[in-house]
């Protein structure tokens, strides 16, 4: 019967895909390790605001256009993240302890559980694990080597799930990325199904520089069982702001998001 299921090996051990290094022999894990570490420190710097839309683009069915806001902020803990799709909020912390906290439909916060940030956000396949990215402070990798994505040089890591989230998402065998060498941005993700075959894909289609800074202009996420393309686009940007404390607490969530001055206001 475990034959049968490709996530387990007669034993019941968890399929652990084999490293795919790029020039046929191992890389050097000591760069890797360094590059890897490197990137988990980059990110916009400040307080800031982009506004979106996420354009739903099933292989069957009506197109849905969603708009939302996020705020962001470097924090001792990790990133944070104050999103809004509708009626619903999110706070988001990343980094090597992630966290989440949620309002949905205007109901009471409370702090999800891993298995609620593998949910999806707004009836979209995009979700809080998406967005949190976890997996880049996944202790268990193994860089791959340089690859190309898109024509561009990019190092490739695969990155494996610990014990309390394999559980969660028994499912998910590991996650591949590309880190684009110039611009320091993470140009993909795989996440790799129970046979170590990619189940769904993050692309970065295009960045576009503000204030000195490169951001992410639009992304691409594909679900490459059902064939469904979401596509999140920023709208525009405000950087450098100054917010009411308290802007990023979780308790907060139940109040509306700040206001941005519009003088701050740079379409994208």
């Amino acid at each position: 019967m475990l034959a049968a299921v490709p996530g387990l090996t007669a034993q019941g051990t968890r399929f652990r895909p084999a490293p795919n290094y790029v020039a046929g022999g191992k890389a050097d894990q000591t760069e890797g390790a360094r590059i890897l570490g490197e990137f988990r420190e980059t990110g916009i710097t400040g307080t800031y605001w982009l506004s979106f839309e996420l354009r739903v683009m099933p292989r069957q069915g009506v197109e849905r256009l969603l708009e939302g806001e996020l705020f962001g902020t470097p924090a001792e803990a990790g990133p944070l993240t104050r999103l809004t799709v509708g009626s619903a909020r999110w706070l988001i912390q990343s980094g090597a302890k992630p966290a989440a906290w949620t309002q949905p439909d205007k109901g009471t916060v409370h702090e999800t559980t891993i298995v609620e940030t593998l949910q999806p956000v707004a009836g979209t396949d995009f979700t809080l694990f998406d967005l949190q990215m976890p997996f880049l402070h996944w202790s268990d990798f193994v860089y791959e080597g340089l690859a190309k994505v898109r024509g561009r040089p990019a190092h490739q890591f695969v990155l494996y799930p610990p014990a309390d989230f394999a559980q969660a998402r028994p499912d998910l065998s590991g996650v591949r990325v590309f880190l684009d060498t110039q611009f320091q941005a993470l140009v993909q993700v795989e996440q790799l199904g129970p046979d170590g075959k990619p189940a769904k894909t993050v692309t970065l289609l295009d960045l576009k520089k503000v204030d000195g800074q490169w951001l992410v202009k639009s992304i691409d996420l594909r679900n490459l069982g059902t064939r469904d393309k979401t596509r999140l686009t920023f709208k525009a940007a405000a950087l450098n702001l100054t917010l009411p404390a308290g802007t990023f607490a979780p308790a907060q969530l139940a109040e509306p998001p700040p206001a941005v001055p519009r003088a701050s206001i740079q379409e994208l």
